[in-house]
């Protein structure tokens, strides 16, 4: 008998692959409104069926029936959506995803959403690879990844969003062309972006240090970015292009 027949992939009872998740999802209570907006808003901000419970067949997103032809962007782990709701005000012509499991950090973003009356918008409040299954592929222009869990421990860099698991699944569901912004304040997180985004497909956009040192022009600073400079870290901010 082969090794792989006697040691067939680790499955969930839903039959989605075995994929381990470390982080918090959900912090202290939340506040009653918060727990409101959960319960009256969240469901309508779906993208479609993405839980391999509610879509087992792993059918790609019907995008068109949400958004139009609007060209379609992601934000991958939100934070409390300061990002999010700003880009999608920015720019109504675009339709604007965010995968987000902290289910704290999804509440503050609905109430950020109400707040804005933005209404281009589409949330995931859960791991973004099992978005990753269910996006067409190339159905993606631009990719947002800001402020990432910066796991310190070397032990624990395997962790990181920058390592194959995460980063060939989101090649896959970028058109050519696209464009994926990394910003973090963690040096060695740099260090291994710059390692392992290139290999998965794409092309690092610097020319000089003012590429990395100044953030977009599109930029709005995040409550993690404002942490980050008040305990005196640097903002790198790293733009790549889809090959």
């Amino acid at each position: 008998m082969s090794d792989d027949a006697s040691h067939p992939p680790k499955t969930a009872p839903s039959g989605a692959p075995w994929r381990n998740f470390y982080g918090r999802r959900k912090g202290k209570g939340l506040r009653p409104s918060q727990e409101a907006y959960l319960e009256e808003d969240l469901a309508a901000l779906s993208p479609g069926p993405v839980s391999w419970e509610a879509n087992p067949e792993r059918r790609p997103l019907d995008l068109a029936s949400r958004f139009g032809d609007r060209e379609i962007w992601l934000e991958i782990g939100f934070g409390g959506g300061e990002h999010m709701v700003h880009q999608a005000a920015t720019y109504p012509e675009i339709g604007l995803i965010g995968a987000e499991p902290y289910i704290n950090g999804v509440a503050m973003l609905l109430g950020k959403i109400r707040a804005a009356g933005v209404e281009n918008l589409a949330v995931h409040p859960g791991d973004a690879r099992d978005l990753f299954d269910v996006l067409a592929p190339g159905s993606v222009a631009k990719a947002f990844l800001l402020y990432p869990d910066p796991w310190p421990k070397k032990r624990h860099h395997r962790r990181r969003f920058v390592t194959p698991e995460h980063l060939e699944p989101l090649a896959r569901v970028l058109r050519p062309g696209a464009e994926f912004r990394i910003a973090t304040d963690i040096p060695d997180y740099v260090r291994q972006a710059l390692e392992e985004v290139p290999r998965a497909g794409f092309d690092w956009l610097a020319e000089g240090p003012e590429d990395w040192r100044r953030p977009w022009g599109d930029w709005i600073s995040t409550r993690y970015e404002q942490k980050a400079l008040r305990e005196g870290r640097t903002p790198h901010y790293l733009t790549f292009r889809r090959r």
